[in-house]
């Protein structure tokens, strides 16, 4: 269970009620049902106060912090009130009977807001210096004019909220320190302006003060029996009071005070001189006095006793006839207002109400409300032009709630008329306005339908019956001139004398028809006729009657109401009003009557009518609005076409603009293209010469170094032959001299051969080697220059295809252009029959390449054939050199036997010098043919002979092959040369066309 921190009734729908919980939400329950209807959260404190507005919608709630605004249909948050935490708020409420909220802050300033737009209206200023007090409590009058607040001393102020104005101050007993609840007693007879105000303070005890005689009328409480809270009933008869020790007290108002029961004040009142105060304070400040002010009201015993109230059923009804709601009786009343002709202005609407009997059923009256504006009042501002537009719109209201209880008073004419008076009358209450208006039609307008849609002619002669026989001269007077009960008559019934009477003279007669039985009404028209009879008398144009009848004129009201209750009195039973009409019978509670005294099928058929012409006017503006929308509609297309020509003239522009653009930069971009081709012919050729230089440079080089490595074989061969001869000789000398060193110098001489064999081969394999590699690179470079004229011949048959595609996408890009179709056609054949030309061209460019390939192919079969027929000459060689080897071992084993032997005779013989002579020709001999019989695996130094031919003759072949290749691929440069050429001069420049798409 959860503490309530406050507690909210009167919501629209009656069975349910609203509970601020201590966990800072807010939940509606249902009382018949007794479950939780909504659940609503939002603030950040406890909520201190609910202000539920006066048609049961919306509610406000108000915590120390904020303040918001919740819908009661949909149990959603409208809006939020957020203020400085240096501020605070004190309470939020509504006004009574006006759409206005009214919000107190803890700084003592009090703002009103608009409900609908929630703009602040106004601020009220702040209180006379040196009577501020810090506000804690609030209360309003019913009527929302009386604004009190207290707080934290004994002073109240008193606001007018019409002016805005602190009107009074009133100070309360010197044992009120501080007040703790303001709440104004109701009345039954005060009209909504409360002059009764209780105050709780500090002490416990409520006082009840007048505001006006600012006297204390009886207090409830005391000192032992202390007051925690209080709340008055609505109709002001009890008061509930939660006493300190938790007892639950109930007092009557009426037994406590004998002020309500009073009769109302005398008319003449004196005039009591006030003594003059010399600050605005003191002016404003008034003390409230005992005076007679009555103890709190007690049993006879000591303490008050607790009563449980049953209904007695079994009680005797007396003069059931004229008892009235609210403690009235109808034959008082009539004796009062024949005492004083009309009751008191501000108990008037409360004794209408108990004369009418008004029910007040708030959810049926919801339930026509709800259905909106009938259609027949939905432009009823174009007929009843009114500048209050709350006036307006309340009137319109009642009328639809009229026309939804029944269909007659949509199709009757004259019910705004008749309507007019009360909804001006009670403008703030549209329940009152609508069930006062039902009431006078269904009591005081019987039998007005039955002739619908004419006048109520039975009345109108019953009227007629009457004025005959009370005034039969005015009655002749009038049918002399033509004029009809229609004319003098019914004007003041279907306005309800709205027309002829002012504002009290209204009240006065309407006091004393709501007072009457229904036929009064009638005689009191008749009386307005005949208290006029003089000027009637002196009437003879029937325009002149029409006029009285409908503009106010000088009569006594007094003097009509006596004289329609002299007609009542005296008018024979055979044509009193009072034999056809009814009773006076009030509206049911909880459902209106059934209203059908109409014919029916009449009013259906001009329902129907009239709801065929509102469709045919709709059509009629539907289609109207069709054609304004048609209008518009071509008005909007001329004007976009109109923008859609400008704009294409811009783009045309724009567009001649660019295309003088583009053909500018295609131009330059040609010249650029034409600037580069010629800078890359240029690059071409001097990369061809540099290559062509670079080849001869390496050719040269390679023949200088091919010469000098000659040249220095031939210095060591030279070098050798003359060491060979010197050791040959040195030899010959050691032989003579040294005979046993001839061995090992012999041995000696062997390994430098060998040594020097080595030397040359490896030499020689470098060489050819370095000649190898020379060729490789040689052939690589040939490869890259063909895969490289490849690439260009690629690249130029890409950027031809690319042209090629350019061409015949300008071709589909431009077909609508008849007049250029003719001439790109041409330019598309000429420039097919000159990609013809380069394609057949480029096929005899293919075609000689194709020869030079094969050329090629065929020079490199050769040299493969060649290698093939070297190494097998090779293996050949290298097999006889090893047989001559092994021959020429066996032939120096041999020789230097003989030799040893020829030395060995030669010491002997003359002739030693001879024979030796012979020995080194013999050698010598042998020596060439040992160079050229090449070894297996160490080449001699006589073989160099042989290598060098073979050597001469493959650099010959190769310089020879180099030279025809050469001699082709300038043939192949020349050809294209001139086929670039011939197409130049064949193709003119492209024309590009003078309209482009762009993406």
């Amino acid at each position: 269970m959860q503490a309530c921190t406050a507690l909210a009734f009167n919501l629209r729908r009656k069975t349910e009620f609203l509970v601020a919980l201590a966990d800072y939400s807010v939940k509606c329950f249902d009382t018949e049902t007794q479950e939780l209807v909504s659940w609503m959260r939002g603030h950040d404190s406890s909520v201190s106060s609910i202000s539920v507005h006066g048609s049961g919608r919306y509610a406000i709630t108000t915590s120390t912090d904020t303040a918001q605004l919740w819908d009661l249909d949909t149990f959603q948050r409208k809006r939020k009130l957020n203020v400085r935490q240096s501020v605070g708020i004190q309470q939020v409420f509504f006004l009574p009977l006006s759409n206005t909220i009214l919000s107190c802050f803890k700084d003592n300033s009090v703002f009103a807001w608009e409900f609908d737009t929630l703009h602040c209206k106004y601020q009220l200023p702040t209180a006379v210096e040196g009577s501020a007090l810090h506000y804690k409590v609030f209360a309003v009058t019913r009527d929302g004019r009386i604004f009190v607040a207290g707080g934290k001393s004994n002073h109240l102020h008193l606001w007018c909220l019409e002016s805005k104005q602190l009107v009074r101050i009133i100070q309360m007993p010197t044992e009120v320190r501080a007040v703790r609840h303001l709440e104004f007693l109701p009345d039954s007879f005060d009209g909504g302006s409360n002059q009764v105000l209780g105050v709780l303070s500090q002490d416990n005890i409520m006082r009840f003060i007048s505001i006006e005689t600012y006297k204390i009328l009886f207090v409830i409480g005391s000192h032992e029996e202390g007051i925690s809270t209080a709340a008055i009933s609505p109709n002001g008869r009890y008061i509930a009071s939660v006493m300190e020790n938790g007892s639950l007290n109930l007092y009557s108002v009426q037994a406590l005070t004998q002020e309500v029961n009073k009769p109302p004040p005398p008319l003449f009142k004196v005039v009591e001189d006030w003594p003059k105060c010399k600050s605005e304070a003191n002016k404003l400040t008034r003390r409230v006095t005992s005076g007679r002010s009555e103890q709190p009201w007690k049993s006879k015993g000591s303490k008050i006793q607790t009563r449980l109230l049953k209904v007695q059923m079994n009680a005797p009804l007396e003069n059931k006839e004229n008892e009235l709601p609210g403690g009235l009786n109808k034959k008082r009343l009539q004796a009062l207002l024949k005492g004083y002709g009309e009751y008191p202005a501000k108990y008037r609407m409360f004794v209408w109400r108990s004369l009418l009997q008004l029910p007040e059923n708030h959810l049926a009256f919801s339930s026509l409300i709800d259905k909106g504006t009938h259609s027949a009042f939905v432009n009823i501002q174009n007929e009843y032009p009114l500048k209050s537009r709350k006036l307006l719109r309340v009137l319109q209201r009642t009328l639809s709630a009229l026309a939804h209880w029944s269909a007659i008073f949509g199709e009757t004419p004259y019910i705004p008329l008749l309507a007019f008076p009360f909804v001006k009358l009670f403008q703030n209450n549209q329940l009152i306005c609508f069930e006062v208006v039902a009431t006078v039609v269904v009591n005081f307008c019987q039998h007005w339908f039955e002739y619908f849609p004419n006048p109520p002619v039975n009345i109108l002669s019953m009227m007629e019956n009457i004025l005959a026989h009370h005034d039969k001269e005015l009655l002749q007077h009038l049918i002399k001139y033509s004029v009809t009960s229609q004319v003098y008559a019914w004007p003041l019934l279907e306005t309800l004398f709205s027309e002829v009477l002012t504002r009290e003279e209204w009240l006065k007669v309407f006091d004393n028809i709501f007072s009457n039985h229904p036929s009064y009404f009638l005689m009191i028209v008749v009386a307005y006729i005949i208290c006029s009879r003089a000027p009637l008398l002196l009437c003879n144009q029937s325009q002149d009657f029409e006029y009285f009848f409908h503009h106010r004129n000088n009569l006594d009201i007094n003097t009509v109401i006596k004289r329609a209750y002299h007609l009542m009195e005296t008018t024979p039973p055979d044509i009193h009003p009072q034999r056809v009409l009814d009773d006076f019978m009030p509206l049911t509670k909880g459902q209106y009557p059934v209203f059908n005294k109409y014919p029916k099928f009449i009013v259906d058929y001009q329902t129907q009518e009239r709801e065929r012409i509102r469709q045919d006017e709709i059509e009629y503006l539907r289609e109207r609005q069709l054609v304004h929308e048609l209008e518009a509609k071509a008005q909007e297309q001329k004007a976009e076409d109109e923008a859609f020509y400008r704009k294409q003239e811009l783009l045309r522009e724009a567009e001649e603009q660019r295309r003088k653009m583009v053909l500018e930069e295609e131009e330059k971009l040609a010249e650029r293209r034409r600037r580069l081709a010629a800078v890359r012919r240029e690059l071409k050729v001097k990369e061809l010469q540099f290559l062509d230089a670079s080849r001869r440079r390496f050719l040269k080089y390679q023949q200088d170094r091919r010469q000098t490595e000659l040249k220095r074989l031939d210095d060591d061969i030279a070098r050798k032959a003359s060491m060979r001869e010197q050791e040959t000789a040195a030899t010959v000398q050691d032989i003579e001299v040294r005979q046993m060193e001839l061995e090992s110098q012999r041995q000696l001489f062997e390994q430098r051969l060998i040594k020097d064999q080595e030397a040359i081969t490896q030499e020689m394999r470098e060489e050819m080697d370095e000649r190898q590699r020379k060729a490789d690179l040689e052939d690589h470079i040939v490869q890259r220059w063909i895969e490289t004229d490849r690439e260009e011949r690629q690249k130029a048959q890409m950027v031809a295809e690319e042209n090629l595609a350019k061409a015949e996408q300008k071709c589909i890009d431009h077909e609508w252009r008849l007049q250029a179709l003719y001439k790109l056609r041409s330019d598309d054949e000429d420039r097919e029959k000159r990609y013809e030309e380069i394609a057949k061209l480029l096929h005899d460019n293919r075609v000689k390449e194709a020869e030079l390939l094969k050329a090629m192919r065929e020079a490199e079969e050769k040299k493969w054939e060649e290698v093939t027929w070297r190494k097998a000459q090779l293996e050949e060689e290298q097999k006889a050199a090893a047989a001559a080897d092994k021959h020429r071992k066996q032939f120096l084993e041999d020789e230097m036997n003989d030799a040893l032997e020829l030395a060995e005779k030669l010491q002997r013989e003359d002739g030693y010098f001879e024979r030796l002579r012979d020995l080194k020709s013999r050698r010598a001999e042998r020596g060439v043919e040992f160079q050229q019989v090449p070894k297996s695996a160490n080449i001699c130094l006589n073989d160099l002979s042989a290598s060098q031919s073979s050597s001469h003759t493959s650099l010959a072949g190769r310089q020879e092959l180099a030279r025809q290749e050469w001699e082709l691929m300038a043939e192949v440069r020349q050809l294209r040369q001139k086929l670039t050429a011939r197409a130049q001069t064949r193709r003119p420049p492209a024309h590009i066309s003078p309209t482009r798409w762009t993406t």
